[in-house]
């Protein structure tokens, strides 16, 4: 949401230049330069992108209201940061921020705008529920998503669809300025403006699901990852504890729910299903039995 809507003033912001102050060279008396479109949504797309990465970290903290251990005041804080140092050692990155949220539902995430940089966060139902041995195989899961650059790779990709969504919204938003609105003029009308945001929004959200696969892809990694750190069994027997939580509705919020280790599933093919940020705990527990580590 935050990445679209950093689109999305882009987006605006761009429109007034290019219609009041002339800034831009898109468009001209025979129309859209098709070159300068693709370079200006090239650029464009990136920076949104690259923005909601920069300040995800603080997102993550505002967002779930993280706090993260600056020292740690009791055995459970010691273990966490001991446990964390431990697992970025094994990966070789800089030790990651560790915080704890209050939410009741077992969850845990890691984000940051790069590998060196992260921050990785447990919930306070996470703690009460697992056991010390699940605790660490999420703990490596989620160190295994900031090793693997999950999201800076995430980012990048998420900015190559930006630059698709604002090119293509643009094409349309011409086409509807100059058949529907009938602008014959030298520049853009407001048909193309009002267009072309209402298509940044709509295309956004549905090269979303490409952005989605990408992630439940990389939740397997991540797992896969934990078996290295933890092990294996203890990877599994962490995913089985998320199992009662999937009957509680998810309290993460959106703009993390990709970033976690669980959310809300459901089982079977539908269209909602395009749009979740992680495989069914049934597909990734699956995936683990048939791993081989010696193979990854």
């Amino acid at each position: 949401m935050t990445n679209l809507a950093v689109i999305v003033v882009f987006s605006i912001v761009f429109g007034i230049l290019s219609r009041f102050f002339g800034v831009g060279g898109v468009h001209s008396a025979g129309g859209i330069n098709y070159a300068s479109l693709a370079i200006m949504c090239g650029v464009y797309g990136m920076v949104g992108s690259m923005v909601s990465l920069f300040i995800s970290k603080w997102m993550a903290k505002r967002s779930t209201g993280t706090v993260v251990i600056e020292a740690p005041s009791n055995a459970t804080e010691q273990w966490l940061i001991d446990t964390v140092a431990k697992q970025a050692r094994a990966v070789n990155i800089d030790m990651p921020e560790v915080g704890i949220f209050n939410n009741s539902q077992p969850n845990a995430f890691a984000t940051g705008w790069n590998k060196n940089k992260a921050l990785v966060a447990v919930s306070s139902g996470l703690l009460q529920s697992m056991t010390a041995d699940e605790v660490e195989a999420v703990l490596a899961h989620e160190i295994g998503h900031v090793a693997n650059g999950d999201m800076v790779t995430l980012a990048l990709i998420q900015g190559v669809i930006n630059a698709f969504v604002m090119f293509f919204a643009r094409i349309i938003g011409n086409f509807v300025d100059r058949t529907v609105f009938k602008n014959e003029g030298d520049g853009p009308g407001i048909g193309y403006f009002v267009t072309s945001i209402v298509m940044d929004i709509l295309l956004g959200f549905l090269a979303s699901a490409i952005v989605m696969w990408f992630s439940r892809l990389r939740e397997f990694r991540a797992d896969e990852m934990g078996t290295k750190l933890a092990s294996r069994d203890k990877m599994i027997s962490a995913l089985d504890a998320l199992r009662p939580a999937e009957q509680r509705p998810d309290q993460m919020p959106e703009s993390m729910k990709a970033f976690a280790i669980a959310s809300g599933q459901s089982t079977g093919f539908s269209i909602a299903n395009l749009f979740r940020s992680h495989p069914t705990l049934d597909d990734r527990i699956a995936a683990l039995r048939e791993y081989n580590p010696s193979e990854g």
